[in-house]
């Protein structure tokens, strides 16, 4: 496809729109930060005076919980429903457990309110890399749903920001002011979406192909009705999803299962939600002050100082791999940041290692650039690429529910990093390091056997890269094939057809 003019009016819409709807991510980012933020506030850990340690480790888990309701159902919603629907749902459950979390007076109240944010956010983060994957100019998918997950970190940074400036006040305010703070980013998604159109890919699946073509010529050709590069990006969506659509049951749970290509996007989609926190980030970013006390930085302004410089270090980072990945590809970044991992963590844990055994106070010190480097190289692709792959990978009628379970894989890993990280670091301390780095030994050999590249595709190209690319014999129906199978064959009776 053509390179885009700059200038043309429906693409600035159409970009501003998905800079709005990125904000989905930001949401998620402010809202898995909040509770660690509030912790610090006197007056936060006033209103939960009284619990139990469990019963607190439930309110701080309470976010997470919703998340993980929601992924599933949210899948649902987005196909059924509509990309922009699904999303404003999730958008507007966050501002109204925003405002009852401003005012709430019962601490179970807020538990509620936090749980429903958790369901909010599910919808959205399940549904708005859809759209901005599904509407974007191909020119400029890769490295939108680049940036989508490398967001994340500007929602963390403001909540830690946030709690800092509000920390000075000496009431209730001090921890609800955060809280009410948290629709900003749902305000500005609902604000992306008066901008943005319908996912022209669901318009297909929905019938409603005159608004599809309307959707691409408006957007992408800025309303040249002839435009050649619209007119074969109009056909090859609508006959790789017309076939998935003929194709009876092809949309259920159990499509991942009646074929090879499927089978391997499926493990792919529940090795993303491990890999994406259990490759050693989980311990640094939820357990940093623990780790810095274990190489001897014992002050907790100095360790403040270093978690504030590491959140600005990974969103540097994540937003120059989301850039990266469009010029040298997703393998290339998997590959090469998993080894760089390895290698960075692989450091760190020798010098923790020697520092805790001979207490050599400088190897403890230089724990903490290798820890820099770690996430750097865990931010060069991890990041961007979490949601951005698997976004791709997947057909149409299996995209909403593939995203759905490496989601939900990946809440799971979180929980148990949140719950158990912290008993097997405090019994094995440095020596925990090492279970980490034998997963990326693992991890690196997932990439290399099962993680394609996707450089330079379209959607429905790279979903036939899992499929046969060119069948041995045409069938004379489309039987027992998948959505790609049954393009390729359609495609080759037209070439056989034309040669006759």
């Amino acid at each position: 496809m053509k390179l885009p003019r700059v200038s043309d009016p429906g693409l600035w819409r159409l970009n501003i729109g998905i800079a709005l709807v990125l904000s989905a991510s930001a949401t998620a980012g402010y809202n898995a930060s909040q509770i660690n933020s509030l912790l610090v506030l006197p007056e936060f850990k006033l209103f939960l005076s009284g619990l139990s340690s469990s019963a607190e480790g439930i309110i701080i888990a309470s976010f997470s919980l919703g998340a993980f309701l929601a992924f599933i159902p949210a899948s649902y919603a987005a196909d059924i429903l509509g990309r922009k629907k699904s999303i404003t749902i999730g958008a507007g459950l966050v501002i109204v457990s925003a405002i009852v979390q401003a005012t709430v007076q019962q601490v179970w109240v807020f538990f509620a309110a936090r749980v429903v944010t958790g369901i909010g956010v599910g919808f959205s983060q399940t549904a708005a890399p859809l759209l901005i994957a599904e509407t974007a100019h191909p020119r400029h998918r890769r490295v939108l749903t680049g940036l989508y997950n490398s967001l994340w970190f500007c929602g963390s940074i403001s909540a830690a920001g946030l709690s800092l400036l509000t920390l000075p006040l000496a009431s209730s305010w001090s921890w609800r002011l955060p809280c009410l703070l948290q629709m900003l980013y749902p305000i500005s998604i609902l604000l992306g979406l008066l901008v943005m159109p319908e996912s022209p890919r669901w318009l297909v699946s929905r019938g409603r192909t005159g608004e599809a073509r309307s959707v691409l010529t408006r957007y992408h050709a800025d309303g040249n009705l002839n435009d050649p590069a619209v007119q074969e990006e109009f056909e090859q969506i609508s006959s790789s999803i017309n076939v998935e659509t003929d194709l009876k049951g092809n949309s259920g749970w159990r499509t991942f299962l009646q074929s090879k290509g499927d089978a391997h996007r499926l493990l792919i989609c529940i090795l993303l939600g491990f890999m994406q926190e259990w490759t050693g980030n989980g311990v640094t970013s939820y357990y940093l002050p623990p780790i810095l006390s274990s190489v001897g930085i014992h002050d907790s302004r100095h360790q403040g100082i270093v978690n504030s410089c590491l959140q600005f270090w990974n969103l540097g980072f994540a937003v120059t791999g989301a850039k990266m990945s469009d010029r040298y590809g997703r393998r290339i970044l998997w590959l090469s940041a998993t080894t760089l991992m390895f290698i960075f963590l692989s450091a760190a844990t020798t010098m923790a290692g020697i520092f805790s055994e001979l207490d050599i106070y400088e190897t403890g010190i230089a724990v903490v650039p290798m820890l820099f480097l770690f996430c750097a190289a865990y931010d060069f692709a991890y990041m961007p690429l979490f949601i951005a792959y698997p976004a791709e990978i997947l057909p149409f009628q299996l995209r909403a529910k593939g995203l759905a379970i490496t989601l939900t894989t990946d809440s799971l890993a979180c929980f148990f990093n949140q719950y158990v990280n912290p008993v097997a670091f405090d019994a094995l301390q440095w020596r925990y390091f090492l279970v980490y780095v034998a997963c990326l030994v693992f991890f690196l050999g997932v990439v290399y056997f099962l993680f394609p590249e996707t450089q330079g595709k379209s959607l429905e190209e790279v979903a036939r890269i899992f499929d046969r690319p060119e069948p041995k014999t045409l069938p004379s129906s489309s039987e027992g094939l998948s959505p790609a199978e049954t393009v390729e064959c359609k495609e080759a009776r037209i070439t056989t057809n034309s040669a006759a």
